[in-house]
């Protein structure tokens, strides 16, 4: 594989496991078809790849990989817009029935950007949304984990200006307020810290409402190395702690070698 020794992409890796981690697909779908996808995956340990389309998941089958997490409607169309409604439904409905039936676990979903419309009202439909989804995902037994994303940042996916669900707290009180186990939060560190910070308190404080955790160096949604300011195995050690069973996607856009990145961030998260 590009730019790495053989020994390091002939053994596969041995991991302590206590992590279970995946990794996006979008970020190295530029230098991995899905079957070197999936290749590096199994080299690296990981579980399973994330955000891949259901039409993909024999892929993943093939080699043994699960889908940890499914798209399913764009961030810009959310629930928080009443208009956006009838098309979200259909694809977090959609979703989770090929979740339901490959047994992915995890379907994201986003408040949608505001666009003119105020936070509390937003917060409203999103309440009323997920409520007319929610017992459907309980039926299929399928975790929508609605994602916080920064809106500082703007430009090759670093973050999303004008993103309604911008906050922990404003995401977790949607979740709060819908009441059901089947919507949890997207805890995406790199975002998280963008906009809150205090990542380890949140995890605490929060984790009976975390569905899934995503991983971004900051600043600069880079790899998880020394450029960047988080923290990680003290953070994995507290997602630990909490009991959490699920997983933990790497979700970085690569600034070197895709491989060297991707199995830095294993090993890292591999308390």
């Amino acid at each position: 594989m590009e730019g790495v020794a053989p020994s390091q992409t002939d053994t596969t890796r041995s991991l302590k496991g206590r992590i279970h981690q995946s990794f996006v697909y979008w970020c190295f779908e530029k230098y991995w078809d899905l079957d070197r996808a999936c290749q590096v995956a199994n080299k690296l340990g990981c579980v399973g790849i994330e955000s891949v389309s259901p039409e993909h998941w024999p892929t993943l089958r093939k080699y043994g990989l699960l889908s940890t997490l499914a798209k399913a409607h764009h961030f810009d169309l959310g629930l928080n817009n009443r208009n956006s409604w009838p098309l979200c439904l259909e694809q977090l409905r959609s979703t989770v029935d090929a979740c339901a039936d490959f047994g992915c676990p995890n379907a994201v979903t986003f408040t949608g950007t505001r666009d003119g419309t105020p936070d509390d009202v937003g917060l409203r439909n999103c309440v009323e949304g997920y409520k007319q989804i929610v017992g459907y995902a309980e039926q299929k037994r399928v975790t929508l984990c609605l994602e916080m994303l920064n809106s500082r940042t703007g430009g090759n996916m670093l973050g999303r200006p004008n993103y309604q669900g911008d906050h922990t707290d404003y995401c977790l009180e949607i979740i709060r307020r819908v009441g059901s186990p089947r919507l949890k939060l997207l805890f995406d560190i790199y975002h998280v810290q963008v906009m809150d910070g205090d990542i380890i308190a949140r995890i605490r404080a929060d984790h009976e409402y975390i569905g899934h955790y995503h991983t971004a160096g900051s600043p600069g949604r880079c790899e998880l190395d020394d450029t960047q300011e988080i923290n990680f195995p003290p953070i994995m050690e507290a997602i630990l702690q909490t009991g959490y069973t699920g997983y933990v996607g790497h979700e970085f856009i690569p600034t070197r070698d895709p491989l060297e990145g991707l199995a830095q961030a294993v090993t890292l998260c591999d308390v």
